[in-house]
């Protein structure tokens, strides 16, 4: 798992905690018995929220699903395969009907314009699926 992150809230001595993100299911290199996988994401230091709220100081999920994230300065792109919004705030997702063999998983958290949070809160985890 490599786990990259950015900041906002404070640690108690005065250093702001960065915010982070952190793949807590599937476990990194989990074998799963079928191709309907649930995702499961925890954010630290930063408040999720769904981008129709349009609040600063927010973030949502992105995943990027067996593929490489976009450049981290430019928009995540919609309609993409492979990349998933999150936009209502969800913190959770099941990805179905994933083919046999290995995958990736990389969650991205960006602000309500889908630009990801600078510096960049990521985290990475591989699995495969038996079936």
């Amino acid at each position: 798992m490599t786990l990259l992150v950015i900041g906002v809230i404070s640690c108690g001595q005065g250093e702001p905690e960065p915010p982070s993100v952190e793949i807590v299911a599937p476990e990194e290199g989990a074998v799963l018995p079928d191709g309907n996988v649930r995702v499961v994401l925890r954010a630290r230091a930063v408040q999720i929220a769904p981008v129709a709220a349009e609040r600063e100081g927010t973030a949502h999920h992105h995943l990027f699903i067996d593929r490489d994230i976009t450049p981290l300065s430019d928009t995540i792109p919609a309609g993409v395969l492979g990349i998933l919004h999150l936009g209502g705030g969800e913190t959770e997702f099941v990805l179905e009907e994933l083919e046999p063999g290995a995958h990736r998983v990389i969650a991205v958290l960006a602000d309500r314009s889908h630009v990801p949070l600078s510096p960049p809160a990521a985290d990475t985890v591989h699995f495969t699926v038996e079936r």
